[in-house]
């Protein structure tokens, strides 16, 4: 009868049956296979390699401990054992679980995002090896974060689940709790200054009207160590050299919604600067390197004029190729006099040359075109400013949203440096199309193409295709930046433009201009250049019987009406007697009334082939090409019709613009824009076709498209009409039309004897002016929630301006000389934004003091134009 065993003991075989096969090795022997146990997702090929043995080795105690800590330096199991069965090396491992998901719930104040870097960091991510202490310090870390947000109840629970084939899930649950309120700021040991003086200085704030909006009532380590190193550099600024905070704390209330900051400082006396003297190793002239010392004997201290000069000096030896240089200030301070003596000691270093320069970013854009912006050469000594100066210019080309540039040692060489610019490309061009039909226009189709980098060249090109039943418009420009290798550049444009606005009730003169134009630009420095056009155009207008008295005379005469008659026509619509037509050669002089003031065309004809020069001078130091938020621009341009042409004129223009940074990307920006036009030699007055106009984007918003000022004066045509040269057979006189159904005869008034006349039209339009005046004064500000401003622009602004006109007509609608009461004005918000088509710019503006002829327009939108 055999016997059972007793559970226990049953238990206690079984677990000790592993081992009893694989027992510790007692003594030295050589490896003749490695068996590994325990392996669930590991291979085994990842065991031997982290494995310092082998088969054939030889194996003893000192190995095996080597082994064992090799594999526990993988981080991937808890626990390893190693024995032997007979001269087979037995290796049992406990894997740790693998990471297959992490969930975090409740935060809002860091992103979800930033954690998850923030972990995987720690080595915390989805498929790497799960460790609890790692999770561990993550938690207390996260912890600490908040706190330093001042959240102070915030609390993290952490859960990991574990899941089939060795894997867990980790659940994050975050209670980022409230950001505790700043109740109380105190300053101790201040006698200097006061309390209100030196608390004005922090970013941070008790609680006030605007908190809920500014939040600079929460607490944060980061602003608090920034607030005292402001204060520490207020009293550093003012003279006292030994100012020292000496502690600080923070407390919070028990219920941890309040928290209460003390700063412990010492003043120490005010000291003022006995003597400022340059030492070490002066590579440049002493004369020189003076020139920026800031610092001077009898000021009183300043740490900030200390800071400043040594950048200054090593800036300016960063210029001559010393890229690492240092100056350091130091301080020779006499207590018993409360002075200072100052010392600045230069560090020249040695002096570095460029080996390469490099660009990456530029997908499009080929190389070349980045390469003739540089001012800093290879194989030259490495210049500070001129790395700088290139910098600049490659972001006032347009092609690009943002440069940046870096000048990293060569590797080997500390007298070597490559300079690395990084450009990040926008859309350097526009591109429209339309469609669409109106009523007066009939089908309109346009096609315009403006690109300022075609196909990477830095060349611009520009097409404009417009066709609708009123008006024809080709236009095609080239411009090549650098014709020559030192920046002259040339460029022409053709064009033709057909108008014909002829008809009735749309228009009162037809043009066709057929011109070019040939266009140098020279560099006169690196803001400055020069520039001449020279153009040539044939302009022929035609005046429909229906011209503003401003280009024809009026009252006039129609023609192809070859009758007149004495009108017997009564107030009641009957007819007194039948009307008999007579030869226009018949009627007598009197019965015309007399032409008002002379027409454009009355003096000058309609045909002008002119020839103009066109000078001009700009300047610019603004930081980007579009969108810029830094510098200045301005440019003058002449042109002038020179003698021998038709008409003989002259426009003087003039545009300016400036920024002025506020504080961080809160900008002012002021614009303005200046013209003046008038004809010499024969000619009386700016041609009308050359007229300045405003309103609209560009000039004064709110306001629709070149309204603003005078108005075209409606012409007075005499009447034509169908006389009446029958009796029916009742007795009665009936009227006869001419074939086309028009009347064929002037009527004139038999009790005044003269022709009767009539106005054209009750909506004069736009007329211009010879004078410009326009000015803009904006507000740029950065939208919230936009992460990359550098193609997006926002802005409040109020706009000024208006055309005026010298030269009025007598009876003119809504002319004036130059008049400051008669500028309008206007005040809105608007957004540009650069896009792939082009600049989108968007409007909303209310126009302050509207006349009773100006045209109103709130919102407004253009696709190719910024502001």
């Amino acid at each position: 009868m055999t016997k059972r065993l007793p559970t226990w003991l049953a238990l206690t075989l079984v677990l000790v049956a592993p081992l009893a096969a694989a027992q510790p090795p007692s003594a030295s022997f050589i490896v003749s296979d490695i068996r590994v146990e325990g392996l669930q997702r590991i291979s085994a090929g990842s065991v031997f390699a982290a494995m310092p043995l082998a088969v054939g080795d030889l194996v003893n105690e000192e190995a095996i401990r080597a082994a064992s800590r090799s594999l526990f330096a993988t981080g991937n199991f808890d626990d390893i054992r190693i024995g032997r069965d007979g001269n087979v090396l037995v290796v049992i491992v406990d894997e740790r679980p693998s990471i297959s998901e992490i969930n975090i719930e409740g935060n809002k104040a860091i992103e979800t995002e930033a954690l998850l870097d923030g972990l995987k960091g720690a080595g915390l991510a989805v498929g790497q090896v799960f460790q609890r202490s790692t999770l561990e310090g993550m938690q207390l870390e996260l912890q600490r974060q908040y706190v330093q947000q001042g959240r102070y109840d915030a609390n993290i629970e952490t859960e990991v689940l574990p899941e089939p084939r060795n894997r867990v899930s980790i659940n994050i649950d975050v209670d980022e709790g409230n950001v505790a309120a700043i109740k109380h700021i105190n300053v101790v040991g201040n006698e200097v200054f006061d309390d209100e003086e030196l608390t004005d200085l922090f970013a941070l704030k008790t609680t006030g009207w605007f908190s809920f909006f500014t939040n600079d009532d929460k607490y944060s380590r980061e602003k608090l160590t920034g607030d005292l190193e402001t204060l520490t550099s207020y009293y550093m600024d003012r003279g006292y050299l030994q100012f020292s905070i000496d502690s600080t704390q923070v407390s919070v209330s028990p219920n941890k919604e309040a928290v209460y900051i003390t700063a412990n400082v010492t003043e120490g006396e005010k000291f003022t600067v006995s003597d400022v003297d340059l030492s070490g190793d002066l590579v440049l002239p002493e004369t020189d390197l003076r020139r920026f010392l800031l610092v001077s004997e009898g000021q009183t201290f300043s740490q900030q004029l200390v800071t400043s000069t040594e950048e200054y000096l090593t800036r300016r030896l960063g210029n001559e190729g010393y890229s690492f240089a240092k100056v350091t200030g130091i301080p020779e301070v006499d207590e018993d006099n409360n002075t200072v003596a100052m010392k600045f000691f230069v560090d020249p270093g040695k002096r570095t040359y460029v080996r390469r320069v490099n660009f990456k970013g530029n997908q499009k854009t080929a190389d070349d075109v980045l390469r003739r912006e540089m001012r800093q050469m290879e194989s030259a000594p490495a210049s500070a400013a001129a790395i700088e100066q290139s910098r600049v210019r490659l972001e006032r080309l347009g092609y690009f949203s943002k440069a940046s540039v870096e000048t990293p040692e060569v590797p080997g060489h500390d007298d070597l440096i490559d300079v690395e610019f990084d450009v990040e490309e926008q859309s350097s061009g526009s591109i429209g199309a339309s469609f669409g039909y109106a009523q007066d226009a009939g089908l309109i189709l346009g096609l315009n193409l403006q690109q300022d980098n075609f196909l990477g060249t830095g060349r611009r090109v520009g097409i404009a295709l417009n066709s609708s039943r009123y008006q024809d418009l080709y236009n095609f420009s080239y411009t090549n930046p650098y014709y020559t290798e030192d920046g002259v550049s040339r460029g022409f444009n053709i064009y033709y433009r057909s108008t014909d606005l002829s008809e009735v009730n749309v228009a009162s003169y037809t043009t066709d201009t057929l011109g070019a134009a040939l266009n140098f630009g020279y560099p006169i420095s690196e803001t400055q250049r020069l520039g001449f056009s020279f153009g040539v155009s044939n302009t022929e207008i035609t005046a429909g019987q229906y011209a503003v008295q401003e280009i024809k005379a009026s009252p006039r005469l129609q023609d192809g009406v070859d009758f007149w008659y004495d009108s017997t026509r009564l107030s009641d619509g009957t007819y007194s007697g039948v009307e008999e037509l007579f030869p226009i050669d018949s009627l007598p002089a009197d019965a015309l009334s007399p032409p008002g003031e002379p027409g454009f065309l009355d003096i000058h004809g309609n045909e002008y082939l002119n020839w103009t020069v066109t000078s001009s001078w700009s300047q610019s130091t603004l930081n980007r090409g579009r969108l810029a938020t830094r510098g200045a621009a301005q440019s003058v341009a002449l042109e002038v019709a020179v003698p021998g042409s038709d008409l003989e004129f002259y426009k003087l223009t003039y545009r300016g613009e400036i920024f002025f940074p506020i504080h961080n990307e809160w900008t002012l920006h002021f614009r303005t824009e200046l013209g003046y036009g008038d004809g010499y030699g024969n000619t009386q007055g700016l041609p009308f076709y050359e007229n300045f106009f405003a309103g609209g984007f560009g000039s004064v918003r709110g306001f629709e498209s070149n309204t603003l000022g005078p108005r075209s004066t409606k012409a007075e045509v005499y009447l034509v009409d169908r006389p009446v040269t029958e009796i029916d057979e009742d007795g009665n006189p009936v009227e006869r039309g001419g074939e086309d159904g028009r009347g064929f005869g002037y009527v004139r008034d038999p009790e005044t004897g003269k022709l009767v006349f009539r106005d054209f039209r009750d909506d004069p339009d736009p007329f211009g002016g010879n004078v410009l005046v326009e000015g803009s004064a904006e507000l740029l500000f950065p939208l919230p929630f936009i992460k990359d401003r550098s193609k997006l622009r926002s802005a409040f602004f109020v706009d000024v301006g208006n055309v005026f006109n010298t030269e009025c007509l007598a009876n003119q609608l809504n002319c004036f000389d130059i008049d400051a009461s008669e500028l309008r004005y206007s005040a809105g918000v608007g957004v540009t934004w650069i896009t792939g088509f082009g600049p989108m710019t968007f409007s909303l503006a209310k126009p302050l003091n509207a006349g009773p002829e100006d045209e109103e327009e709130v919102f407004q939108f253009t696709l190719g134009r910024g502001f």
